[in-house]
């Protein structure tokens, strides 16, 4: 477990419920997301929350923490990475993503992230990126890492190599849901996208290909 899934493990079942609350808000969109909706909808008060998070930020940074931890790299061992066992983790771990990131609550928090992008009313697109797409890029880029030193993947940059395999997998996934589009992909459809972009990425950056 790395530092980050660490982080995410911190919060208790309670703390947990009081996130979900929170993501059930973002969902409806009928009311603001403050800090007393929060505490209504969650049945605790607000000195709890502050206790527990801080200010409302804060609140939201737990927030998108605590659906982001959803998309897991997986158990992987270092010293006994094999091209098999790669590419099984890096095929669960983007099917895992797919399946996050096309539920409601992530599309809900992602849209009200972007509508306030840019503005002085919120700093929730900042929260986002940072604890979402580059906390998860951060999450992926020691198993990138592995396969490199076990001679299974070729690459300069691990940044660079997660955003071209990040682009593989979502494609104009992630628009077209913002966007309203209803697309729906089945466990069968997210582990085949899962694997399509997998081969495709290894056609990039696998050791064998880039010695061709």
């Amino acid at each position: 477990m790395n530092a980050l899934e660490q982080q995410e493990e911190e919060f208790s079942t309670r703390q947990g419920e009081v996130l979900d609350a929170v993501l059930s808000l973002l969902v409806e969109g009928r009311e603001a997301l403050t800090m007393s909706a929060v505490a209504r909808r969650a049945s605790c008060s607000k000195e709890t929350l502050y206790k527990w998070f801080g200010d409302r930020d804060g609140l939201l940074t737990a927030t998108v923490r605590w659906q982001a931890s959803k998309v897991r790299a997986g158990n992987w061992d270092r010293q006994k990475l094999d091209a098999s066992s790669l590419e099984e983790s890096l095929r669960a771990f983007w099917a895992n993503w797919l399946s996050v990131i096309a539920s409601r609550t992530s599309i809900a928090l992602n849209r009200v992230a972007v509508s306030q992008a840019g503005t002085a009313k919120s700093n929730l697109g900042a929260i986002v990126l940072a604890n979402g797409r580059f906390a998860i890029g951060e999450r992926l880029k020691p198993l990138l890492e592995a396969g490199r030193e076990a001679g299974l993947l070729d690459f300069d940059d691990a940044e660079e190599a997660f955003r071209t395999y990040f682009g593989l997998v979502g494609r104009d996934l992630q628009i077209r849901l913002l966007l309203g589009d209803r697309v729906e992909l089945t466990e069968a459809e997210r582990t085949r996208e899962a694997a399509r972009a997998t081969k495709q990425f290894f056609a990039l950056h696998g050791a064998r290909a880039s010695q061709t």
